[in-house]
């Protein structure tokens, strides 16, 4: 049986901690047809023990990209999937690992998807699994329920792997990620300006309207109208002194 290609899955890594796992997660892509790996303020990932777990594949670790930050790492992908365990409000709505595929399967040819796992021993923090369109978790046993770093690369890319492409209907072109963080900027900006955030905890909101927008799959001709819109919103209050106190 022919494993199906991952060309077009990027394996994102946030703060991965030792180099032996980002080998072992490189092996890991390798077996499955997945290449382009993308590191966020890793561990020095070619030391040795990275090449030695790595194996065969020391040529994808070879390739792996640096990146300062997540939305940097993601801000070319389409679609992204940030992996945890942990569910909240502020996290969204958790898919189980089976679902993932479809997600996949519904990406027009010219579109990236993005598997974000995030550090060995905190995983990825809120603020992170907000940055991406959607999040997935894998069902474990209560008492041990974290999984290592590369095993759940392993599973991941194991799931995408066996699934037939085309799952799901098929997604109309979406902007990138990089287009929607300087929408959620400027919204952030303006709501803020407003009142409308509560300073101590904008992501409250915040990462709810980062979900909607998820939900929409936007376009980039719909972004643009959006930013046009929140542009307009700015220079339209631009001579607001602010709420005055004891209003609302």
């Amino acid at each position: 049986m022919t494993v199906p290609s991952l060309d077009n899955v990027s394996v994102i890594l946030v703060e991965p901690q030792q180099p032996g796992n980002i080998g072992m997660v490189c092996r890991a892509m390798a077996n499955f047809g997945a290449s382009d790996l993308r590191l966020v303020n890793p561990c020095p990932y070619l030391h040795p023990e990275a090449k030695k777990f790595a194996v065969a594949a020391g040529p994808l670790l070879e390739s792996a990209r640096v990146f300062q930050g997540l939305p940097e790492a993601i801000a070319d992908l389409h679609l992204t999937v940030a992996t945890t365990r942990r569910s909240g409000q502020l996290r969204g709505e958790l898919l189980d690992i089976e679902e993932v595929p479809a997600l996949r399967g519904g990406l027009p040819a010219s579109a990236r998807m993005g598997l974000v796992f995030g550090r060995e021993d905190s995983g990825l923090s809120s603020d992170e699994v907000a940055l991406c369109s959607h999040a997935a978790t894998v069902q474990t046993a209560d008492e041990v329920g974290s999984i290592n770093l590369a095993q759940a690369v392993l599973l991941f890319v194991h799931e995408l792997g066996r699934q037939p492409e085309g799952a799901s209907e098929p997604l109309r072109d979406c902007a990138p990620q990089g287009e929607l963080e300087g929408l959620f900027g400027q919204m952030e900006t303006i709501l803020e300006r407003i009142a409308f955030l509560n300073p101590k905890k904008p992501e409250g909101v915040m990462n709810s309207l980062r979900q909607i927008h998820h939900r929409a799959a936007l376009d980039s001709r719909e972004v643009s109208l959006l930013r046009g819109m929140w542009s307009q919103l700015a220079w339209s209050i631009r001579d607001w002194k602010g709420r005055k106190r004891g209003e609302g």
